[in-house]
């Protein structure tokens, strides 16, 4: 591997200093200080590289550079936010290749060694991960038009910061230079598999060309408050039971399918008035069902239903389903995934084509522009956890992987 990409492990490792956790991760939640000290590292880099650095209103922090005047962008990226004690390696590792790979192509096109037809981009995305700020994906979600600006702008954490406050103490504030859906061409995206099966097939590179389909839903279970001691028990309308009940169907419910065909998890637990000595009220919380098969995630929505009509009933509340994000098979262009089957076979990496269980920035940009998304291999499939770890030599590998794909993109490949 050339020196041009092995520094980009040094790169990587100064980056993942911002927000560093003990456990070996990180810990940088959307427009915390750890994420603006990490957007301000971010922004040093690309100017160093030869980019010029704007944010857009959504937070967005883009590196642009100019090649062909007047023509649209290749944009490159992926997210430097995390998720709470987190992997270093989930989505940063994608922000800095993108930039890595559109320096060095940026380098060969002004040297006469590319023919560039687009100039080039690299965005790190806001709040993707939704931790603090819900929805997620939400900084591509507004620069696709799938979410107003208005609303990100007014979303509030759990203690009441709106995103426009949490991005007010930015390093660089929105000046209306930043770049626009309407310039842009392409967009590519390298990730970690965050599963095992390019590990475990010891397969260098994935390529997506599917997503899994997927139901979320925001629950929440009605009760009435009482006292935990004086209450009789068959007086008892516990939300918390009546939320546990569901959370045990829901998984259960994977259970009722062939292995493979079915994820189901409940997170983000929030219970009223969360006392010592008092039974719950109330209780919200996600809970997700995917599926690579449309009709089991079907089967499984009806099932669900059903078994949380049996759990209001034994617990005496009322159970509430809310649909927030419903999604089918959805595929990447059958082009992208042709040249990034073709950039693989030419740098001679094993490669093979793969869904993405996940949701991506990619995954809105797919559904507006041509759009290649790569999978690198995780260690033992861990993510969204301090132990996540992709080798040295794949991250290495993808960040070749990713300049090729800048490379033939710039030049107009892809049709």
């Amino acid at each position: 591997m050339s020196k041009t990409y092995s520094n980009f492990l040094d790169d990587f490792a100064a980056m993942s200093s911002f927000g560093s956790t003990a456990g070996g991760g990180v810990d940088r939640q959307a427009g915390t200080a750890e994420d603006h000290g990490t957007r301000r590292w971010f922004g040093q880099w690309l100017t160093q590289h030869g980019y010029t650095e704007t944010v857009d209103e959504a937070g967005n922090q883009f590196g642009t550079i100019e090649l062909v005047p007047g023509a649209p962008y290749v944009l490159l990226g992926s997210h430097l936010d995390s998720q709470p004690l987190a992997g270093r390696y989930d989505g940063a590792y994608g922000v800095l290749a993108a930039a890595t790979a559109g320096s060095i192509v940026g380098a060969e096109a002004r040297a006469g060694k590319v023919n560039p037809v687009y100039n080039i981009a690299v965005v790190n995305w806001f709040n993707e991960e939704g931790s603090r700020f819900a929805p997620s994906m939400m900084g591509s979600s507004v620069f696709t038009g799938k979410l107003a600006l208005e609303d990100a702008l007014a979303t509030t954490d759990h203690s009441g910061t709106t995103v426009a406050k949490a991005l007010a103490g930015g390093h660089l504030l929105p000046d209306g230079s930043a770049l626009t859906l309407t310039n842009v061409a392409r967009y590519a995206e390298i990730h970690i598999e965050q599963g095992r099966n390019l590990e475990e097939s010891g397969t260098q590179v994935g390529v997506v060309d599917r997503t899994w389909a997927a139901s979320k839903f925001r629950v929440t279970v009605d009760g009435a408050q009482s006292h935990t001691g004086a209450t009789r028990m068959e007086d008892r309308r516990d939300a918390l039971y009546g939320a546990a009940l569901l959370i045990a169907a829901a998984r259960e419910l994977a259970a009722e399918f062939e292995p493979g065909l079915l994820h189901t998890s409940v997170s983000e637990l929030y219970v009223l008035p969360n006392s010592p000595v008092t039974i719950a009220r109330q209780v919200t919380m996600n809970l997700d069902l995917r599926s690579p098969d449309e009709d089991v995630l079907a089967r499984a929505v009806d099932l669900l239903g059903k078994w949380a009509g049996e759990a209001s009933d034994r617990s005496r509340t009322d159970v509430r389903m809310e649909l927030t994000h419903q999604w089918g098979l959805v595929h990447y262009q059958p082009e992208g995934v042709a040249l990034g089957i073709a950039s693989a076979e030419r740098l001679g990496f094993t490669h093979t084509n793969i869904m993405t269980v996940a949701g991506h920035d990619s995954t809105n940009m797919k559904d507006v522009v041509p759009t290649v998304m790569l999978f690198v291999p995780s260690v033992e499939g861990i993510s969204h956890n301090e132990a996540e770890y992709t080798r040295d030599e794949d991250a290495l590998r993808g960040v070749e992987l990713l300049t090729e794909v800048t490379r033939r993109l710039l030049q107009g490949d892809m049709g």
